[in-house]
C-alpha cells in the first residue's frame, strides 16, 4: 500500500469530533474505563446571548478544563469565578481526583491558584514573550 500525507490545515468541527471519537475508544478500551462525560457551564446576559464558558471533560477519575472565556465586556464581575466554582463542583460530584488546565501568563493563572490549584509546568517562549502555565487541583473527599 502506497501512503500519501497531504496536508489539510482546516479540519471541520465534524472532522475534530470523530478523531476525538477514535481517541476515547482507543483510550477507554486501553484503560478499561468507559465513563467519559463532556463538562461544561455557560453564563447568558439578559437576551440570552452567551457571555462566559467554561467547558472540558470527566474522564477515569480525572477532569479537563479545556476552555474558559468570559466576554470582555463582562470580566472583573466574579463570571470566571462562578464558571470555575460550577465545573469543580460538578467534576467532584463526578468522581473527579484531580483537574487539569492550562492558562496563559496573560490570562487568568492567578485565578485558578487562588481557586486551589497548583502549577505543575511553566513553558517559557509559548508563545515568544510569555509563559504557558499548567496546573493542576487535587479534590479532597470533602470537596466532592
Amino acid at each position: 500500500m502506497d501512503l500519501q500525507i497531504e496536508p489539510q490545515h482546516d479540519l471541520s468541527p465534524k472532522e475534530l469530533d470523530t478523531i476525538e471519537v477514535h481517541l476515547y475508544e482507543h483510550n477507554s478500551r486501553v484503560t478499561g474505563r468507559h465513563d467519559g462525560q463532556g463538562l461544561g457551564f455557560v453564563v447568558r446576559d439578559e437576551l440570552g446571548q452567551v457571555i462566559g464558558v467554561a467547558a472540558g471533560y470527566t474522564w477515569a477519575g480525572i477532569s479537563e478544563l479545556r476552555q474558559m472565556w468570559v466576554d470582555q465586556a463582562y470580566r472583573g464581575r466574579g463570571y470566571g469565578r462562578a464558571l470555575l466554582n460550577a465545573f469543580v463542583e460538578e467534576a467532584g460530584i463526578r468522581g473527579v481526583r484531580r483537574i487539569w488546565v492550562s492558562s496563559y501568563d496573560f490570562q487568568a493563572p492567578e485565578m485558578y491558584e487562588e481557586a486551589g490549584f497548583k502549577r505543575m509546568a511553566e513553558f517559557e517562549g509559548w508563545p515568544e514573550g510569555h509563559i504557558n502555565v499548567v496546573l493542576c487541583k487535587t479534590l479532597s473527599d470533602q470537596e466532592k
